[in-house]
C-alpha cells in the first residue's frame, strides 16, 4: 500500500528531522575544558620536563593548554600579570607553579576570580579565606631533596673518616624549594665529617651560576659542589677547563638532562629525581578530573629516587625527563569526538 504523507505526518517528519540534526556529533560535543599553566621559568629541563608531562597528558585528555612562565623566581609582578591573563582568557582551571610560596597567601581568590587552582611543584601557601579555591595539589617536600643529597655525602664520610669541605649553590633564595633543601641536607650532614664552607645564593640563570662556580673552583681544600641542576651543570664543564675534575666532586639537590649525562658520564656522582614528566601528568589529571567531576586524589607526591652512575632505571628517567629533541610547548588546542 502506498505511504500517504498527510499534513500531520509531515509535520511529525520535519520535527524528527530537526531533532536528528541537533543530535550530530558537531551538536553533542562536549565543550573543551580549558587549563592556563603558570610556571616560576622556561630556564633549564626541570620545568622544561614537568611542560612535556602537562603537555602529552593534556593531549590525551584532549583539553585546551596553555602556559605561560614567568622567566625567573624574582619576576613576582609578571606571575601576577599572568594569573590575570589566565582569568582573561576564561580559563576553566589554573595549575600554579608559584615563583613564590606565599605571593598569593592573602589574594588568591580574588586574584583568580573564583577559578579552581592546582598548586604544582613549589609549595603554594594560603590564608583559610584563600585555601577554598585550591583544589589539588602535586609535589614533593624538597626538605626530602636536599636530606638525600646530604645523606649520600654522610654515608661517603661519616663521623671520624675525615673532613671534607664543600660548598652549596642552592639556587635562588626567592625559590619555593631551596629552604626545604638547605634544611634537609644539614639535617642529613650531622654527625659526618662533611663541612659546609661556603652558601652562595644566585637565581638559576646559566651565566650567573657559571660565575659562582668559577669562583668557588679557585678556593683551597673544596672537595664538593653540592647545588641546583643549573649549578652542576655549569661546574661539569668548568671542572673540565681547569683540570679539577678529579679533585672535586659533584653533588646536585635534582636531576635535569646536563646532570643525567653527567651520571652517565660518571662526571656527577649523585643526584634524586622527583619524577618531573609525572609531576605535570598528575597535575593536568587532577584538573581535569575535577571539572569532569570524576573522582581524585587531591594531594598527590612522586616517590623520590635517588640516582647514581650505576643506578639509573630507564622507568625513573622516563617519568623524570623529557626527550632530547622536546621543547617548550606553550598551546595545546584539543576537539572532541
Amino acid at each position: 500500500m502506498p505511504l500517504i504523507f498527510t499534513p500531520k505526518i509531515c509535520a511529525w517528519l520535519a520535527t524528527s528531522i530537526t531533532v536528528v540534526l541537533l543530535l550530530t556529533p558537531n551538536a553533542m560535543a562536549q565543550k573543551v575544558e580549558r587549563i592556563c599553566a603558570l610556571y616560576p621559568h622556561l630556564k633549564d629541563s626541570y620545568w622544561l620536563s614537568v611542560n612535556y608531562g602537562m603537555v602529552e597528558e593534556a593531549r590525551q585528555q584532549r583539553v585546551d593548554l596553555r602556559v605561560l612562565e614567568a622567566g625567573g623566581y624574582p619576576n613576582i609582578d609578571k606571575q601576577r600579570e599572568q594569573l590575570a591573563l589566565c582569568v582573561e582568557w576564561q580559563a576553566d582551571a589554573i595549575i600554579l607553579g608559584t615563583v613564590a610560596p606565599d605571593l598569593f597567601k592573602q589574594s588568591l581568590k580574588h586574584e583568580v576570580n573564583g577559578i579552581p587552582v592546582f598548586a604544582t611543584v613549589n609549595k603554594l601557601i594560603t590564608d583559610v579565606g584563600n585555601q577554598t579555591v585550591v583544589k589539588g595539589e602535586v609535589g614533593v617536600d624538597w626538605y626530602w631533596m636536599g636530606y638525600y643529597a646530604g645523606d649520600y655525602l654522610k654515608t661517603k664520610h661519616p663521623k671520624g673518616s675525615g673532613k671534607v669541605q664543600i660548598v652549596l649553590l642552592p639556587g635562588p633564595k626567592s625559590s619555593g624549594g631551596t629552604k626545604p633543601v638547605i634544611r634537609g641536607f644539614y639535617s642529613a650532614i650531622q654527625d659526618s665529617d662533611v663541612q659546609i664552607k661556603h652558601t652562595y645564593w644566585a637565581d638559576n640563570d646559566k651565566e650567573l651560576q657559571r660565575n659562582l662556580v668559577q669562583q668557588v673552583i679557585e678556593q683551597p681544600d673544596i672537595q664538593y659542589l653540592v647545588g641546583s641542576a643549573v649549578a652542576i651543570e655549569a661546574a661539569v664543564s668548568e671542572l673540565r677547563s681547569s683540570g679539577k675534575q678529579q679533585q672535586i666532586g659533584l653533588v646536585s639537590t635534582y636531576l635535569s638532562h646536563g646532570v643525567y649525562r653527567g651520571l652517565l658520564r660518571n662526571r656527577i656522582e649523585f643526584a634524586p629525581s622527583d619524577k618531573m614528566v609525572q609531576q605535570g601528568r598528575l597535575s593536568v589529571k587532577q584538573a581535569v578530573h575535577y571539572l569532569r567531576h570524576q573522582p581524585y586524589e587531591p594531594i598527590e607526591a612522586p616517590v623520590i629516587e635517588p640516582l647514581t652512575p650505576s643506578q639509573l632505571p630507564a622507568a625513573v628517567i622516563a617519568d623524570s625527563l623529557s626527550p632530547s629533541e622536546y621543547r617548550p610547548t606553550f598551546y595545546i588546542y584539543s576537539e572532541h569526538n
